[in-house]
């Protein structure tokens, strides 16, 4: 085994923490990209990030888009909470699209994002509903927007950030 800075080689593979290679690091999920984890790191308390559907007008909104092609919400909500304190001093640190007038909201997609969000937050307020334009207001504003694979209708949902506690 030879060790280079921040690499590892063992049986030809590189095992590392720098984000040029892949991520081999205990307790993050496979589903949290490198890129995801560094716009995670660097947020603030108080700052926002969309998880947005695959419909969803991104790039038009916010200049820092990232890409999680293929996953869906539910999936990124598991991996994402346990590492993501969310706002306890707002009422509702998630926040979702409301239905347009005439239309109608699947009540399993909530459902769904409940059941993971539940697994490390088993406690957390409710989940408020915002007009579609006021949705975009926040996304201008967000610190990033992740694309994914949703295709749920009005399956975007923000999370706002906390204060992370000390160890």
């Amino acid at each position: 085994m030879s060790q280079n800075r921040n690499n590892t080689i063992r049986k030809g593979k590189i095992h590392t923490c720098d984000p040029k290679f892949n991520i081999m690091l205990k307790g993050i999920s496979p589903l949290i990209s490198p890129e995801l984890l560094a716009v995670m790191a660097r947020m603030g308390h108080g700052d926002e990030i969309i998880l947005a559907d695959a419909h969803f007008p991104g790039e038009s909104f916010n200049g820092r888009v990232l890409r999680a092609d293929g996953l869906r919400i539910p999936d990124l909500l598991a991996a994402i909470l346990p590492l993501f304190e969310l706002d306890e001093y707002v009422p509702h640190p998630l926040v979702m699209m409301a239905a347009v007038p005439g239309d109608e909201l699947d009540p399993k997609v909530e459902e769904s994002y409940l059941e993971s969000i539940h697994i490390s937050n088993p406690d957390v307020p409710a989940i408020e509903r915002i007009d579609r334009f006021a949705f975009y207001d926040r996304a201008k504003s967000a610190f990033a927007v992740v694309m994914t694979g949703e295709t749920a209708k009005y399956g975007n949902i923000l999370l706002k950030k906390g204060v992370t506690p000390s160890l």
